[in-house]
């Protein structure tokens, strides 16, 4: 497909790129990821100041008012970068829910928080090893004027200082989608660590009470919510699959085995370049995906379809540039190891290729 930037979106993208080159080095992920704290707050402080935390946050509510598109061009270079902030979880999810559903008084309490990086905000949907949605067993039921709700969450992404959390549980009327503030009493969390040393907690709802106003809405807003995390973690994926290849094909040019360059070998020069076309291909679904959110035209087969790419690309990606680093890539010496371990989170994040290829399978009629 034809797909370019304006030169708006192509300045954001620069600026974004130039800002983390600068900020986010990866000895500062390094440091988070063998750290104590969740997440850099440096550079989440510094990114609302720049504007990325708002940007498809409303002028009203202290944002820059830009759209889906410009999410995920930011969603890219945090990718590239391997940005150890929640900025997916907060900005590009919380906050889009919040826009589509929440109250006017919800609005002003939590976007303009989001927008400067004073709160953080996550998404508290599955509940086993893997993604599904269907099996959502924390229940809600009605209490007084509220909701009172009682379950458990695993792996919810950057938990720790979250101060919202967007719960899904079964309602009498089936699923709800749910706002429930991190000091609600009940909520508690337990640290969980995964291989790319994010900041991930189970989190238990013991009886926790809210107010009418948290419940969101049901099912459709749900699958509304969780397309659009696919859509921007294909983007963020995007990132890191274009930085492997980058590293991996800068390495080879400058590692001599046998007398020769490596990248000199031409069945080298093979892999690379099936890496390089499955990437392209990654990118246009990704842009197609984004093409159909910013239509409001096939957003559940397209978000799919490009979740379902980019799992199986950045897997192929990862794992060769390991592979092509030679012994070497295995090691934490090696920066091309953190982005592997990224890499292998992410594929489970909002479904890997099984669930999104057998999704867009029923979804396509097949």
């Amino acid at each position: 497909m034809d797909f370019e930037f304006s030169a708006e979106q192509q300045q954001l993208k620069e600026q974004a790129r130039r800002y983390l080159a600068d900020k986010c080095p990866t000895t500062a992920v390094r440091a988070i990821l063998e750290g104590s704290e969740p997440f850099d707050r440096a550079l989440w402080q510094g990114l609302g100041e720049m504007g990325f935390l708002g940007a498809a946050i409303p002028e009203e509510y202290g944002g820059l008012g830009l759209g889906y598109l410009e999410l995920c061009v930011i969603a890219e270079e945090l990718g590239r970068a391997l940005a150890p902030v929640p900025v997916s979880s907060s900005i590009f999810l919380v906050a889009e829910i919040l826009k589509a559903a929440g109250s006017e008084e919800q609005k002003q309490k939590w976007l303009p928080k989001l927008a400067s990086g004073e709160a953080i905000g996550t998404l508290a949907i599955d509940e086993g090893p893997r993604h599904n949605p269907a099996a959502i067993a924390t229940t809600a039921s009605k209490s007084g004027d509220g909701w009172t709700l009682s379950g458990t969450k695993a792996f919810v992404h950057e938990a720790h200082g979250a101060a919202l959390f967007i719960v899904a549980a079964q309602t009498p009327d089936g699923v709800g989608v749910f706002a429930v503030p991190a000091d609600a009493a009940g909520l508690s969390l337990a640290t969980r660590k995964l291989t790319d040393s994010r900041s991930h907690a189970h989190v238990t709802l013991a009886n926790v009470k809210v107010g009418a106003d948290a419940y969101l809405g049901g099912s459709d807003l749900l699958d509304r919510l969780l397309d659009r995390a696919r859509i921007v973690t294909a983007a963020e994926m995007l990132g890191l699959a274009e930085h492997s290849f980058g590293v991996t094909l800068d390495y080879l040019k400058q590692r001599v085995q046998f007398g020769q360059i490596l990248a000199t070998f031409q069945a080298l020069q093979h892999r690379m370049a099936e890496l390089f076309t499955r990437i392209e291909l990654m990118r246009t679904d990704v842009e197609a995906a984004l093409a159909a959110l910013d239509s409001s035209t096939d957003v559940p087969a397209m978000a799919s379809l490009a979740k379902a790419t980019a799992n199986d690309t950045l897997h192929l990606v990862s794992r060769e540039a390991i592979q092509l680093h030679g012994g070497i890539g295995m090691t934490d010496e090696f920066d091309i190891g953190l982005y592997m371990k990224r890499a292998r989170a992410a594929q489970e994040t909002f479904g890997d290729i099984a669930f999104n290829g057998d999704r867009l399978a029923k979804l396509m009629g097949y």
